[in-house]
């Protein structure tokens, strides 16, 4: 079986050419975050510095890969997306900086200045009780209402990819 070679295609799996796609596409949007050397125990550790990305997390870079690949038809359905944070705030950062409506299920005990923060890059937060509700249903029935494109916070082939580019930032500044 083949993959598709169609880098929209949302069926095709996460690939080092995706990655270096959502690489070049953060690169022309953000600064590299700096690699920092740790010293455990006389080993070197190399982190990457992502808390200082706007929204304080690496999940910015999935949410643009995801969002900045919408067709204009999917950009005026919007976006709906369930986390309980950085995925939230980095799908909301993405949107506003997109011009795209976003509307964000969270769960009612997340972090206030998250759900604070989320609501202030202008997504719609919609809360839910984590012990009695399903936020993925929750999305996918505002979903089905509404016509927007579900942005999951995993198992897509774009939010990985957007997340790896950390990798392919932090293999160029180490060599």
């Amino acid at each position: 079986m083949t993959e598709p070679s169609d880098p929209l295609s949302p069926d095709r799996k996460p690939s080092r050419e995706g990655i270096e796609r959502a690489a070049k596409k953060i690169s022309a949007i953000l600064p590299p975050t700096p690699l920092m050397p740790l010293k455990h125990e006389g080993m070197t550790l190399w982190c990457k510095a992502e808390c200082l990305q706007p929204i304080g997390a690496f999940k910015i870079r999935g949410a643009w890969h995801r969002l900045s690949d919408l067709s204009e038809d999917e950009r005026a359905r919007g976006v709906v997306a369930f986390s309980s944070g950085n995925h939230a705030q980095g799908v909301a950062w993405a949107a506003k900086r997109l011009g795209i409506r976003a509307t964000i299920v969270m769960p009612a005990d997340a972090p206030k200045r998250k759900i604070e923060s989320t609501r202030g890059y202008g997504a719609e937060v919609i809360t839910y009780d984590r012990r009695a509700e399903d936020r993925v249903a929750i999305a996918n029935r505002i979903a089905s209402e509404t016509g927007a494109v579900v942005v999951p916070s995993f198992d897509d082939p774009w939010i990985i990819e957007g997340q790896g580019s950390t990798g392919l930032e932090a293999l160029v500044q180490i060599i």
